[in-house]
């Protein structure tokens, strides 16, 4: 099943049947070029779709991930990972639509448990967790060069956008790491900190090839231009094998 494809057969068919056509050919384009599971799938274009306020789409995308087997626990940790990245305003109006979805469908809108710090420890475990996904010495050479008057934002990366959302249960940091790559790149002009998280998205074991095939996938969704700028970061820091072509 390509969401996509259905979504805009669904939404253009009626009013706009030769979009609707375009949107179905690069689908099958993009199906038959590129491969990575239904799950991962629907996670990434998720995140995307909330980093960019493509509300209507992630509506679909949400109908899709249920039926698909997608655990509620897991759409709603795709909203919170978003919020360091994206902002709290877009991902209250996903949440919106996220929680008028479950309860719809006789789902518990309610989500807890998922927390693995508190507000006595976040700092100590967000900075191990940092150091752990984006390297110690990068970390520690961060805060040791920082002005005085930014280092409260050094701690807070730790603090909150590690401890608080990044430690959290509910995903592994491997998929975490990658739905905060199209997160970023669907966002645009992140590209200081797209390049970092393709770093750590190798650490955490995603190559290349997987990391090309996440950006194929959101193409259609996110727009050629953000999807190349994301594609050459990606050609910047794990370039192809000798013989390769070069990233476009």
């Amino acid at each position: 099943m390509n969401t996509l494809t259905d979504a805009m057969q669904a939404v253009l068919q009626a009013s706009d049947p030769e979009l609707a056509a375009i949107a179905t050919r690069v689908a099958d384009d993009i199906d038959a070029s590129s491969s990575i599971d239904q799950p991962t799938r629907f996670v990434v274009q998720l995140g995307a779709m909330v980093a960019s306020g493509g509300m209507r789409q992630f509506a679909v995308l949400l109908d899709a991930a249920q039926a698909s087997g997608l655990e509620i626990a897991t759409l709603k940790e795709v909203v919170y990972q978003a919020v360091p990245y994206a902002g709290m305003g877009k991902a209250l109006e996903a949440l919106d639509v996220l929680n008028a979805f479950l309860v719809r469908n006789g789902l518990p809108a309610t989500h807890e448990g998922y927390a693995t710090v508190n507000a006595s420890d976040r700092q100590e475990k967000g900075l191990a967790l940092q150091k752990q996904i984006v390297g110690a010495e990068t970390i520690e050479t961060l805060y040791a060069t920082s002005p005085a008057d930014l280092l409260h934002i050094q701690t807070l990366l730790s603090a909150n956008c590690f401890g608080d959302h990044v430690a959290r249960a509910g995903l592994s940091v491997p998929f975490r790491e990658l739905l905060t790559l199209a997160i970023l790149a669907a966002l645009g002009g992140c590209e200081p900190q797209l390049k970092a998280h393709v770093a750590a998205n190798a650490r955490a074991g995603n190559g290349r090839a997987v990391l090309i095939a996440v950006m194929t996938h959101l193409l259609p969704l996110i727009g050629y231009p953000r999807t190349l700028n994301a594609l050459r970061i990606i050609g910047d820091v794990l370039p192809p094998e000798p013989g390769s072509p070069a990233v476009p």
